[in-house]
């Protein structure tokens, strides 16, 4: 069986990472692009292997737990059930908690 890290969610579950991620990284400054490099390498994203985690993967543990609040508790779950498929220990994850 193939592992669940490197399956795709559903479409409304990347789409909401996509968009919500999308967000935070609207709040940083562009002073040297970074802000425009990060969302360039998410905006044209499909929904296709492990691109949801890749997504994630991206932030910080401060920013994934600011993503994790932001989810909706379905969309959640998945990230959090890719995290455990990929070996990221449960106090590790900033997905499992419920807010």
């Amino acid at each position: 069986m193939k592992n669940l890290y490197y399956t795709t969610p559903s479409n409304e579950e990347f789409e909401e990472v996509k968009a919500k991620a999308i967000e935070i990284w609207n709040d940083y400054s562009n002073e040297f692009g970074y802000r425009d490099e990060k969302i360039n390498q998410i905006k044209n994203l499909q929904n296709i292997s492990d691109n949801v985690m890749y997504i994630v993967a991206m932030f910080d543990m401060n920013n994934q737990v600011a993503l994790s609040m932001i989810l909706s508790p379905g969309t959640r779950k998945a990230i959090s059930d890719r995290m455990v498929a990929g070996g990221n220990p449960q106090e590790a994850n900033p997905f499992t908690f419920e807010h």
